[in-house]
């Protein structure tokens, strides 16, 4: 079935990468039969989200996990758990947090918007989100000076490409801080699925990630971490988390992706990156005014991304206008742009098959050449 003509929609080449804009991943087959099952049953949550737990568990070397809507929504909850514990007449209070710790530590250079702020998810659950250091500064003097004046429920570390990647606490460091002053480090790693095990190892009392991202599975956010963390966590669905509550299509899709990423080829997984990244090079290289040059996953993930950087005075074009010019038409081309600025774009192979890599690749020649000047 084509849905783009059933019902108008423009065809997207993703040259972006997990996107949640994008709708999220392409959901790989052994997944999607898994979650297709399951919209024909019916099951109890508690027992779902029970075998979700343990397959959690196995997955990322966690204590405990569940399922939520999303990692948005993951963030909300797990500042709410950190408030309420295992109370219910608290879980039923949120917002109004009188008489819970509910000062929330984020690094300001963390601050980031993901399609909302993160300091937005925060505060949805009643907390204040406090902002420490400046965006390009943030000591442990800074952090242990806020924990000081006590009344925190938590820290929320953000690991993404689109936080300030100098100046800062790294993780390691903001646990150890956090230990002396017992209070929990809340993880955002939305698209760090494949470093769950890594986060857990350095301290994390809960992690969040995406699992319609790398993990390519049915929307939704899996919380790993700490058993009484996590068990208030699900808590929240008695509360405000009766809004952000997982169905049972993803939490089924949550753990078929697990279970799958558990026996999957990372080796030969990367080595399919490699290769279609080699692909755009070679089908790009003789283009006049166009530097090529491949950057590794800036979060330390296994794969890179093919860098674009077009000279405007041999091309017609800058990076802005390379990236405006691929998402018109229909099909658009999603290039990944959150570089511009700097001068250049990614091409992100990742869920581009060969055919829309020729499509993206011959879109960029034929752009490039037109505006060749001599």
């Amino acid at each position: 079935m084509d849905l783009s003509k059933k019902y108008g929609l423009t065809r997207v080449i993703n040259a972006c990468g997990k996107m949640t804009s994008l709708s999220g991943a392409i959901v790989l087959p052994e997944i999607a039969e898994a979650a297709s099952e399951s919209l024909k049953h019916f099951f109890v949550l508690d027992e779902l989200q029970s075998a979700a737990d343990k397959v959690i568990a196995v997955a990322t070397g966690a204590e405990s996990g569940c399922v939520t809507a999303c990692t948005s929504a993951g963030i909300t909850l797990s500042v709410a758990a950190c408030m309420t514990g295992d109370s219910l007449p608290a879980v039923l209070q949120l917002p109004n947090t009188d008489g819970m710790k509910s000062r929330v530590l984020i690094q300001k250079g963390h601050c980031i918007n993901y399609g909302q702020p993160v300091t937005q998810a925060i505060r949805l659950s009643g907390a204040e989100a406090i902002e420490v250091g400046t965006a390009d500064l943030c000591t442990e003097d800074d952090l242990r000076y806020q924990l000081d004046k006590g009344e925190v429920a938590a820290i929320v570390h953000v690991e993404s490409h689109h936080t300030v990647r100098y100046g800062w606490v790294k993780l390691p460091g903001v646990v150890a801080l956090a230990r002396d002053y017992g209070v929990p480090v809340i993880v955002d790693g939305a698209a760090q699925d494949q470093r769950l095990r890594e986060l857990i190892g350095d301290g994390a009392d809960i992690v969040l990630t995406s699992a319609h991202k790398f993990l390519c599975s049915t929307t939704g956010g899996i919380v790993a971490g700490r058993k009484e963390l996590v068990d208030a966590v699900y808590l929240q669905n008695r509360g405000i988390g009766r809004a952000m509550k997982a169905g049972k299509e993803a939490i089924i899709g949550a753990m078929a992706a697990l279970e799958y990423r558990n026996s999957e080829d990372m080796e030969a997984w990367t080595a399919e990156q490699d290769r279609k990244v080699k692909l755009i090079l070679e089908k790009l290289s003789d283009l006049p005014g166009l530097a090529l040059s491949v950057d590794l996953d800036a979060n330390g993930c296994p794969f890179s991304r093919t860098r674009l950087t077009p000279d405007s005075e041999i091309t017609g074009h800058d990076a802005v206008s390379l990236e405006q010019a691929l998402a018109d038409g229909d099909p658009t081309v999603v290039a990944r742009a959150h570089h511009t600025d700097e001068g250049y774009i990614h091409l992100d192979a990742i869920e581009m098959s060969d055919e829309e890599i020729d499509i993206a690749c011959d879109k960029v020649r034929n752009i490039l050449t037109a505006g060749v000047k001599g």
